[in-house]
C-alpha cells in the first residue's frame, strides 16, 4: 500500500510539472535554487536548446561576410510617444517592457516588415570597483556591460506564439550597452525597478519614444546579421538576428540598479548575470553591412591616383 502511494504521488509530481513547465535557470541562481535547471541543462527539457542554430554567439570579424543587401532599415513609428502607458514586469529572468504600440522595422535585408512587441535586458554583476560585463553576444571575444533586445514578430502574425509558426517569424534588434555618461532617457524606466523588486511585480510606465531609448538613426547603419534562436527556453529557432555596433551608453550607477531586482521573492537572490553562455556558429554565417563596407581595393587605387593627379595639376 505504502509503495502504491509513492508511486501516485511520484507521477502527481510529473505531470503538475508537466503542467506548470521545467523551472530553467541562469547559473547565478542555482546557489538559491540548486535543482533549477541552468543553461547547460535546458536541452534536457528543451530540446531545441541543442540545435545547430543557436543564439548568442561570438562575432569574429575577420570572418564576417560582406552583404550588398544590408542596407540602413527602415524605423517606422520609432519616433512616436504614444498615449498608452507601458508595462513593465519582473518575470523571474529580467526586466521585461511590454510595448502600447507596434513600431515596425522593415528594409535592411529583411523581406517582410516586423512590429515590435517588447524589450527587455540582459545583464552581469557588480564586483567591488569593476563591472563585469553581462552581454549576451560578444564581438571579437569582447562582452560590454549589458544588452538590450528589441523582440519583433512578423506584421501578420498576432502574437509571439503564431510567429514561432514561421522559420522567419521573429526578428531581435540588439544593442550593447556599455559604461558611459548618465544616459536621461533611461531615467524613466530606471526609475519603475523599485516597484518590481521581486518576481511577478508588474508597473505601469509612460511610454517614450522607442528611438529615445537607442543610439540616433544615422549611427545604426553598421550591424551583423545572422539566423539564430531565442536565448531563452524554448530556445525557438527561427529568428533573425541584427547586432548593431553602436553601443547605447549608461551610467555605471544605471547600470548597477538593474541588480536591485531579485530573482524571486524577498531575500532571494538579487537579478544579476542573467546571461546565456555563446552558443557554436556550426555551419552559419554571419554577414556584415553595407553601410560602412570599405571601398574595395580596385576602387581605393583609382581614388587615390586621381587625388594624385589633381594634386599635381594644382601645384603646376
Amino acid at each position: 500500500m505504502e509503495l502504491l502511494f509513492l508511486v501516485l504521488f511520484s507521477l502527481h509530481i510529473l505531470k503538475t510539472e508537466a503542467l506548470v513547465g521545467v523551472h530553467w535557470c541562469y547559473q547565478s541562481q542555482k546557489h538559491d535554487q540548486p535543482l533549477c535547471k541552468d543553461p547547460r541543462q535546458w536541452y534536457t527539457a528543451y530540446a531545441t536548446c541543442k540545435g545547430n542554430k543557436q543564439s548568442p554567439i561570438n562575432i569574429v570579424t575577420k570572418n564576417v561576410l560582406y552583404d550588398k543587401n544590408l542596407k540602413p532599415l527602415n524605423f517606422e513609428g520609432y519616433d512616436v510617444k504614444g498615449s498608452s502607458k507601458w508595462k513593465i514586469e519582473n518575470n523571474g529572468h529580467t526586466v521585461k517592457v511590454t510595448l502600447s504600440t507596434s513600431p515596425k522595422i522593415g528594409g535592411g535585408g529583411l523581406e517582410r516588415k516586423y512590429k515590435a512587441i517588447e524589450l527587455h535586458l540582459h545583464w552581469g554583476v557588480q564586483d567591488g570597483q569593476q563591472y563585469i560585463p553581462g552581454s549576451e553576444h560578444s564581438i571579437d571575444g569582447e562582452k560590454q556591460a549589458m544588452e538590450l533586445h528589441v523582440v519583433h514578430i512578423r506584421d501578420d502574425v498576432s502574437d509571439i506564439t503564431e510567429a514561432k509558426k514561421y522559420t522567419d517569424g521573429v526578428a531581435v534588434l540588439a544593442f550593447f550597452i556599455k559604461v558611459e555618461e548618465e544616459n536621461k532617457n533611461y531615467a524613466a524606466l530606471i526609475n519603475e525597478l523599485e516597484n518590481i523588486e521581486y518576481k511577478g511585480q508588474t508597473a505601469q510606465m509612460e511610454p517614450l519614444p522607442l528611438s529615445s531609448l537607442l543610439p540616433p538613426e544615422e549611427d545604426l547603419r553598421r550591424y551583423y546579421r545572422y539566423k539564430g534562436s531565442l536565448t531563452t527556453p524554448d530556445c525557438h529557432e527561427g529568428v533573425t538576428w541584427t547586432i548593431f555596433e553602436k553601443p547605447i551608453e549608461l551610467s555605471v550607477l544605471q547600470i548597477s540598479q538593474f541588480s536591485t531586482v531579485r530573482f524571486d521573492g524577498e531575500n532571494s537572490t538579487h537579478m544579476a548575470e542573467n546571461f546565456r553562455p555563446v552558443q557554436f556558429l556550426n555551419e552559419r554565417k554571419v554577414y556584415w553591412s553595407s553601410a560602412s563596407t570599405l571601398l574595395p581595393t580596385a576602387k581605393v587605387l583609382m581614388l587615390v591616383l586621381m587625388l594624385t593627379y589633381i594634386l599635381s595639376s594644382l601645384c603646376q
